[in-house]
């Protein structure tokens, strides 16, 4: 049965109509930008400036192609590119604590990024709310279930702030920079 539904997939595929993927129509085309960017971002994820210990790292713009998708695309495509980067992210290098914990720090949190969608036409203020976004799942999920790792005395909102915040505002900074350097350059421009 299984093997029967991937060859009418494939032949779906192939012929190019559209294929259903939760109630939301995507093409061919979109379908394969989708694998594109979230095979990039996911390649851009193992270049890591430096690794935090309970997870999160400053990357070479990983985000950037997800964020980028989502303003040439929308936030339709956007969420659920972003979501599906997540779950890669899970799948391949995941950090268990607690079955809502992967929940709030893998689909929610990178999801959270298909927001620039929203902001076709104001790309330095969509990327830095789907940033933000994934920062506040990040930060709940901190607050909620890493909280025993706070110093002695520290509270753990603040703990989880300081810590999400830490390597989040680096990435913001690097992806709004590579965002500028696309705008500038005319690329950007070109896909969206």
């Amino acid at each position: 049965m299984l093997s029967t539904l991937r060859n009418l997939i494939q032949v779906m595929l192939a012929e190019g109509k559209k294929v259903n993927i939760n109630k939301h129509r995507f093409s061919t085309k979109i379908l394969a930008e989708i694998v594109v960017f979230v095979s990039l971002a996911t390649v851009l994820s193992y270049i890591k400036l430096f690794s935090l210990p309970q997870g999160g790292s400053v990357t070479a713009a990983s985000m950037m192609p997800i964020l980028w998708l989502a303003l040439r695309r929308g936030p339709k495509v956007g969420l659920f590119a972003a979501t599906l980067y997540g779950v890669v992210q899970f799948a391949l290098g995941p950090y268990i604590f607690h079955p809502a914990q992967v929940l709030l720090d893998y689909p929610v949190a990178f999801g959270l990024l298909g927001i620039a969608g929203f902001f076709q036409n104001r790309p330095y203020i969509g990327t830095t709310l789907g940033i933000v976004g994934r920062f506040v799942a990040h930060f709940l999920s901190g607050v909620i279930f890493f909280a025993n790792y706070a110093p002695e005395g520290m509270h753990p909102a603040i703990y989880s702030a300081v810590y999400n915040g830490g390597y989040l505002l680096v990435e913001l900074v690097i992806t709004i920079y590579i965002m500028y350097l696309l705008r500038a350059s005319k690329v950007l421009n070109i896909y969206l």
